[in-house]
């Protein structure tokens, strides 16, 4: 289906509006000027016509009567300079009339007033070698029937001129009943053309709004499943798509945020089983049965302590928050336990800041990091091995706190510490698969959970063959 543009539609709208507008001014100005010009014509014809006509009718045969009195000399008279008017006025009216009979008329009145130029030169010439006064007379009779009949000519001219006038003024009129046509045509093709587009910009923005009004009705309703026809308007399409899209993606978020609590909540289950595992357990208790049947009874009453506390700190009534100097308790009563094991591989130290024992922190998230070391590291290495955990200020302002639990056992090649890295920083679909990293996976994502921007989460160095550093910052709290 073609893409529609409003901005197009509105634009060929405004321009067909503004062409069909402009045409009744264009018309009116072009007949206008058209006429104006007609008639200007037309009247300076007839002013014309008039003036040659008084001056052939009148003023010519005084001036011959003057002359023939004896009033003017003959070379004092402007009997000429009449005639050259006369002639030069017919030339001008010839030019300016497209009136065919108008045209004829002016033909015949040019050969009158030819014939009058020749009878007037023919009295001044008898008049110049001594002609008579009735001669003269007679002559002047002559040339008086003549300008008559010039006159006569002039007056047909001017009312054929006359007649023209009245229908260029007809034609006015006319004109000016089409252009009421024309506008009214036009007015109403305008209404229809912008009814039309009114429509059709009403239709293509009417029902993408409705159904993006439904869209977003039905997302706050929690139906994240729907979506929006893209409904083919340039302007609009790229915000459907844009509103399908994101919905779509809350969809993912939700039931990927959904996914992470499921996840969460297993990891603290596992994190906590893990700590308490059957294996741990078991070998515990083997080595308390161990002890008892070498009747080491101190030892005995020592390792049942530690492991009595060390479960009283893992379950601590259900409380998320304990004392740094709580977790560190846990982790020693969990390396007496592993130390009566473990006697002759493992060397272990605690080094803490005394001002900090009473800070809180969320609990449980340094004995997966010994516990790692211990099974990960020292197992796996030959000789003693050697941890040692450290708890201190990691700033002058004294406002982070720094974990760091330290080994010498086997370390990470640099292909499994990228691998370990990778795996902490974004996990993977199924938790189960992280197999060893699992418990550092589950305080890390704890880390991030409970403190969020305000720690890194766990940081790892290792070298193979020399150890591992595992560590991480939060922030300082308030005394319990």
């Amino acid at each position: 289906m073609k893409n529609k543009s409003l901005k197009k539609t509105l634009k060929i709208t405004y321009i067909v509006l503004l062409s069909i507008t402009l045409i009744p001014s264009i018309y009116s100005i072009v007949v206008s000027q058209i006429y104006a010009r007609q008639y200007d014509k037309i009247i300076s014809n007839v002013s014309n016509a008039n003036r040659i006509n008084s001056i052939a009718k009148n003023n010519l045969p005084e001036e011959l009567w003057n002359i023939i009195c004896g009033k003017k000399e003959i070379i004092d008279g402007k009997q000429y300079e009449m005639m050259n008017e006369i002639t030069f006025g017919l030339e001008e009216i010839l030019k300016s009339t497209k009136n065919t009979e108008s045209r004829d008329k002016i033909a015949v009145a040019t050969r009158a007033s030819t014939t009058l130029l020749r009878s007037t030169h023919n009295l001044i010439s008898k008049m110049s070698f001594g002609s008579t006064v009735s001669d003269n007379e007679k002559a002047l009779d002559e040339i008086r029937t003549i300008t008559a009949l010039f006159s006569d000519i002039m007056q047909d001219f001017i009312v054929t001129e006359s007649e023209s006038a009245y229908k260029t003024n007809l034609l006015i009129k006319n004109t000016a009943v089409v252009l009421t046509v024309i506008q009214f045509g036009i007015t109403v093709l305008a209404l229809l053309i912008s009814l039309n587009s009114f429509l059709m910009v009403s239709s293509a923005i009417q029902k993408p709004i409705s159904d993006m009004e439904k869209l977003s009705t039905k997302v706050a309703n929690g139906d994240l499943t729907a979506r929006i026809d893209i409904p083919h308007v340039d302007e609009l399409n790229t915000l459907a798509e844009n509103l399908n899209t994101m919905t779509g993606q809350i969809d993912v978020l939700i039931k990927k945020n959904m996914e992470e609590q499921k996840n969460f909540q297993k990891a603290e289950m596992k994190a906590l089983q893990a700590q308490i595992t059957p294996h741990f357990l078991y070998n515990t208790f083997d080595t308390i049965v161990w002890l008892a049947e070498e009747e080491k009874t101190e030892e005995v009453v020592r390792i049942t302590k530690a492991f009595s506390d060390f479960l009283r700190i893992s379950l601590s009534r259900g409380h998320e928050w304990i004392t740094i100097g709580q977790e560190l308790d846990h982790i020693k009563n969990y390396l007496t336990i592993q130390k009566i094991r473990y006697s002759d591989i493992l060397n272990y130290k605690i080094d803490a800041d005394e001002s900090l024992l009473n800070l809180k922190m969320i609990k449980l998230v340094l004995q997966p990091l010994v516990e790692n070391a211990i099974y990960h590291g020292i197992k796996n290495k030959r000789g003693r091995g050697e941890l040692s955990v450290s708890v201190k200020f990691s700033d002058a302002s004294k406002t982070k706190i720094l974990f760091e639990v330290k080994d010498n056992g086997a370390g990470f090649t640099d292909e499994r510490l990228c691998e370990v890295r990778q795996e902490l920083s974004t996990g993977a679909e199924d938790s189960e698969k992280l197999s060893s990293v699992y418990g550092l996976y589950n305080v890390n994502k704890k880390l991030k959970l409970y403190y969020g921007v305000q720690t890194q989460g766990l940081v790892i160095e290792s070298e193979a063959g020399k150890g591992s550093t595992i560590s991480f910052e939060i922030p300082g709290a308030k005394d319990v």
